[in-house]
């Protein structure tokens, strides 16, 4: 049996299984088990204790409280571009009217809200003070081969701008809903 890895949160043990194939979350199987949720992948396995799942909705966190055991900050800033990419592209779409209603709506604010709360989790890797993040923070290879490719794009002063962009565009797509 392979290792199990721990996740924090339903939806945060689902986008490590994308990392890990495209669509991996689709394909994943979950059961219950006395500690939490397990879900399965191939050999990959991961577990998410129901009180971790628990006081994640409690608090409204969608990856869950603490620091990530699954993705490393170079892989949230990664999950962060394409949530936000989606949201570009969808609210795009829906002022141009070509997608409408409330389903479309609701994939624009969730793919911004889920772009910056996975900003958000990257930020955590960042150590009280620190601009930048410790080559120790990076453990995956996606990761690894962001930092050494882009190292601006993992600082501490990038990072807390784009996630001020995320929130803004957020509320701005609100807004344009209301008038």
């Amino acid at each position: 049996m392979s290792e199990r890895g721990l996740a924090r949160s339903l939806v945060e043990a689902y986008v490590h299984f994308d990392l890990l194939q495209p669509q991996g979350s689709a394909a994943a199987e979950v059961t219950h088990e006395p500690d939490g949720l397990v879900l399965r992948l191939g050999a990959a396995e991961v577990l998410v204790p129901y009180e971790a799942e628990e006081a994640a909705r409690a608090e409204g966190l969608t990856f869950g409280a603490g620091l990530s055991e699954l993705l490393d900050p170079g892989q949230w800033t990664l999950v962060a571009a394409t949530y936000a990419d989606r949201a570009l592209e969808g609210g795009l779409m829906y002022a141009a009217g070509v997608a409408a209603g409330e389903d479309a709506y609701t994939k624009v604010t969730t793919n911004w809200r889920f772009a910056a709360d996975a900003l958000a989790e990257a930020l955590k890797f960042f150590p009280e003070g620190a601009t930048e993040l410790p080559p120790e923070a990076f453990w995956t290879e996606e990761g690894q081969t962001l930092r050494a490719s882009d190292p601006a794009r993992l600082t501490r002063d990038k990072l807390e701008r784009d996630l001020t962009f995320y929130r803004r565009s957020l509320t701005d797509f609100q807004r344009l809903r209301t008038r």
